[in-house]
């Protein structure tokens, strides 16, 4: 029987570690770097396909069959490595695809992936399984690395983190027992308005397992109609569950037809994002729970009971600590959502880990608003920034600073008045020349300064819409 020997047998181990490990850790890049010395770790994509074509010269010295079953088990992220780096281009092309229209495309490569897998000794099943694996996790590389940029430690932790809350810490577990599990797996995200929480949900909710059906030749959905979004902050309370749950014709006033909430709307390959989930009700987050817990709804108006499948992503800017305390989110419910918990990294804390996180943010922003990468249109936006400035809107707020940037030449003059305005306030409130009401209008305009929105300002406030607005644009103070 041959054998294999024992270098080769330390490489495809050190191999396996890598090929099952986490693509943004740091412990990854050190193994690679320690298997090829060389390898230029800053570029993902480079380093992949030196890494790839290294396998393959290894796996060309190793008997092809006949090796003993302990061997083999070491192969086998050899072979999974390379069958999945060889298809790379094809899927990317995929994910375009679907990306751009929500129907079933047919998969023309996925039989000579799957044959392949055949011959390099897996079964017909798991191959198929295999194939739908290799697609998950190029979408997830595709929706992780491209949609939140930054590399500053804190971004890359979030990459890290965000990896794992697809995969787990552990791939070879997730891929032979809990790729078909994850709906049990609820997220919870954390962080000020405006630092990418929806695009964190997004590269999730569109990462999900979606297997490859051999026989249609095409996979069971796209992911680009399997992430369904929801706002909870947009709706007022008598909406909410509507919304969530959907009405039977008749169930309330006005409710003239059937309406299909978003639990239902849900796919069973897909998440379901709740985002503002603090500012839900009590009554609300008992019923939300109640979905977690047994994983079924009632449709508002009806008695049949419905199942919901997919997972749950929930996100908020608002203090959970402080609203648990003040009974206004329930502790059984934050313990439902919190399988991970996930901290967005603020801009002004990225900017403080790396000098070059603004200047990196802004050339990508100056790209995208443009379509071009124009180094010397973006060293004019960074001039017309505030120097020293803590961004309080975070990434959200700089993407329209460099827009502004771009209309008017600077982002400077309006800033200097708000904060001119924010010490005479504080002068005014030391003095106690204010009244209650001044007050509540001069904080309401501070907030609007900073966050941008009514909305956002009513929330922060504790006030409905209407009434922040009419602090707002009433207020006269400084």
């Amino acid at each position: 029987m041959p054998a294999l020997s024992t270098a080769q047998r330390h490489f495809l181990v050190r191999l396996g570690e890598i090929a099952f490990g986490n693509p943004f850790s740091v412990q990854r890049a050190g193994l690679v770097g320690h298997l090829v010395p060389g390898v230029p770790l800053g570029n993902l994509t480079e380093y992949r396909e030196v890494l790839a074509g290294v396998v393959s010269r290894q796996l060309a010295s190793m008997p092809a069959k006949g090796v003993g079953a302990d061997d083999r088990r070491l192969m086998e992220p050899a072979l999974l490595y390379v069958s999945y780096h060889r298809y790379v281009p094809q899927l990317d092309a995929l994910i375009e695809r679907q990306a751009k229209g929500s129907a079933a495309q047919p998969v023309p490569f996925g039989e000579e992936a799957i044959a392949g897998l055949v011959e390099a000794g897996f079964d017909a099943g798991r191959a198929a399984r295999l194939f739908s694996f290799f697609f998950q996790m190029r979408r997830a590389f595709y929706f992780i690395h491209r949609s939140l940029a930054g590399e500053c430690e804190s971004m890359r932790r979030l990459r890290e983190a965000l990896w794992n809350n697809v995969f787990t810490h552990d791939m070879r577990a997730y891929e032979e027992q809990l790729w078909n599990r994850m709906e049990d797996f609820s997220t919870l995200l954390l962080g000020e308005t405006g630092t990418g929480k929806g695009q964190a949900a997004a590269a999730i909710g569109r990462s999900a397992f979606i297997p490859f059906l051999p026989a249609e030749r095409r996979f069971a959905a796209n992911f680009a109609d399997t992430f369904i979004a929801i706002n909870l902050s947009q709706y007022p309370e008598t909406l909410i569950e509507s919304e969530l749950f959907g009405h039977r014709k008749g169930a309330f006033t006005g409710a003239i037809d059937h309406h299909q909430g978003v639990l239902e709307r849900c796919s069973e390959h897909g998440a379901l994002f709740l985002d503002e989930i603090g500012e839900v009700s009590v009554p609300v987050q008992i019923k939300l729970l109640q979905v977690l817990q047994d994983r079924s709804f009632t449709p508002l108006g009806s008695h049949d009971r419905r199942r919901f499948s997919g997972r749950v992503i929930a996100a908020t800017n608002r203090p959970l600590g402080e609203l648990r305390r003040e009974g206004r989110f329930r502790d059984d419910f934050y313990y439902r959502l919190c399988s991970d918990v996930i901290e967005m990294p603020t801009l002004r804390q990225r900017i403080a880990e790396s000098a070059s996180e603004l200047e990196g943010l802004v050339r990508l922003l100056v790209a995208r608003i443009t379509g071009s990468d124009d180094g010397a249109l973006a060293a004019e936006v960074l001039q017309a920034l505030p120097d020293g400035y803590d961004w309080p809107g975070n990434v959200r707020e700089l993407e329209q600073a460099v827009r502004r940037s771009l209309l008017t030449g600077r982002y400077g003059p309006e800033l200097a008045k708000a904060v001119d305005g924010d010490q005479a306030l504080w002068a005014r409130l030391s003095a106690g020349e204010l009244t209650a009401d001044e007050v509540l209008g001069a904080y309401c305009r501070l907030l609007y300064r900073r966050l941008g929105t009514y909305a956002e300002v009513a929330k922060r406030a504790g006030l409905d819409p209407r009434t922040a607005r009419k602090y707002i644009d009433g207020a006269r103070i400084g």
